[in-house]
């Protein structure tokens, strides 16, 4: 079995976008679990798409090719994962573009790989009001909220943000991260949040540290 997660981890990180699901196919008929499938082959892979987009090596087209990839393998999965009452991963994300900025291909980016890790992910759009977030969280049991923005100012919505969860008795059950061309470290130590993401695959780091921290 081996030696088909390695074929299908490889064609996820060329981005092989209809080899990736044939693949998965052939290891349930061989017998494979879904859960182990995503474990032995789709996630690795998707970490190793991640850095090689930190490190330079693919850029932004290739790496959501290969998330697509991906999406297109874990369709063929998700039949099979419900029956197998299987483990999806870290853990629920909110995510979105905050109040006022209608900007989403990096926070997109960020979905996809966020999907890629393991995560399942409430991916809230854009324009989204503190209000917007403090339900989702609710309704959803999420434990990690992202925020992103790409207008200087709309910056001051993640604030509002962070201070939404507070009122409403939220922040101790979540870790808050955020990202977008104007945030730096610096603001989000002044708003309280709890990670910084420089691009998309180091938001993703960020939030499984922040998962694996509880």
């Amino acid at each position: 079995m081996l030696e088909i997660y390695a074929k299908i981890s490889e064609e996820l990180i060329a981005g092989n976008l209809s080899e990736v699901p044939n693949l998965c196919r052939q290891a349930l008929e061989d017998g494979a679990l879904a859960q182990e499938i995503m474990d032995e082959s789709l996630f690795p892979a998707m970490d190793i798409v991640g850095q090689k987009m930190k490190t330079g090596e693919m850029f932004i087209p290739e790496v959501l090719r290969s998330a697509k990839s991906m999406q297109a393998g874990l369709e063929v999965l998700k039949e099979k994962l419900t029956s197998e009452d299987a483990d999806l991963g870290r853990g629920t994300v909110v995510i979105g573009t905050v109040q006022g900025d209608l900007h989403d291909i990096g926070k997109n980016l960020v979905v996809m790989l966020l999907e890629g890790a393991g995560f399942k992910v409430v991916d809230l759009g854009v324009d989204v009001k503190p209000e917007q977030f403090v339900g989702a969280v609710t309704d959803h049991g999420a434990a990690l909220v992202g925020l992103s923005a790409l207008l200087t100012t709309t910056m001051p919505k993640m604030s509002e943000t962070v201070q939404a969860l507070t009122e409403a008795g939220l922040r101790e059950k979540v870790k808050i991260f955020a990202g977008g061309a104007p945030v730096t470290q610096k603001f989000i130590d002044e708003i309280g949040a709890d990670g910084y993401g420089a691009d998309a695959a180091s938001a993703v780091e960020k939030a499984k540290e922040l998962a694996q921290a509880g």
